[in-house]
């Protein structure tokens, strides 16, 4: 009879910010939670600050998931402090893992609607709202080519 190693059967799990989705990957994982907010056929996205890791790509608003909030609280918590915009978090759009060099990131995107509050650019260097056939014009990190892919068969509402 074959003895069963420790981590065999066992699901690979990134609980928080921090953690590794394997044991065997020395990499840590951050967990990202981010907005799809349309508005009259067109994509809210944000730039990165110059100095910040990935700078002066553009993405889409969110950040950092903490140990002790969900996915979308920490959508609402984000998009507060980036942009000063209440929102409300609806369905699950994609969900990736995507591994850099030096960390891997399980990033969830979800279609929100503003609820109060005009976008500003508080905590990035800038947004700009898009038309899907605009998405080309701008830089995004690799991570998000998947969901570039998807949205770019999407009809905007």
């Amino acid at each position: 009879m074959r003895k069963r190693s420790r981590v065999e059967g066992r699901r690979p799990k990134a609980n928080a910010t921090g953690t590794r989705l394997s044991t065997l990957d020395p990499r840590p994982v951050l967990e990202v939670s981010a907005a799809l907010i349309f508005r009259k056929g067109k994509l809210l996205i944000t730039q990165r600050h110059a100095h910040a890791h990935l700078g002066g790509l553009w993405e889409f608003p969110g950040g950092k998931r903490e140990r002790d909030e969900t996915f979308e609280q920490c959508l609402v918590r984000e998009l507060r402090e980036e942009l000063g915009v209440e929102i409300a978090v609806g369905g699950l759009f994609e969900e990736i893992i995507h591994a850099y060099p030096d960390k891997t990131v399980h990033l969830k995107f979800f279609v929100c609607r503003l609820l109060a509050g005009e976008p500003q650019a508080l905590e990035c260097a800038a947004f700009q709202w898009v038309v899907k056939s605009e998405l080309n014009r701008y830089e995004f990190p690799a991570a998000d080519a998947r969901l570039l892919d998807k949205l770019r068969a999407y009809n905007f509402p």
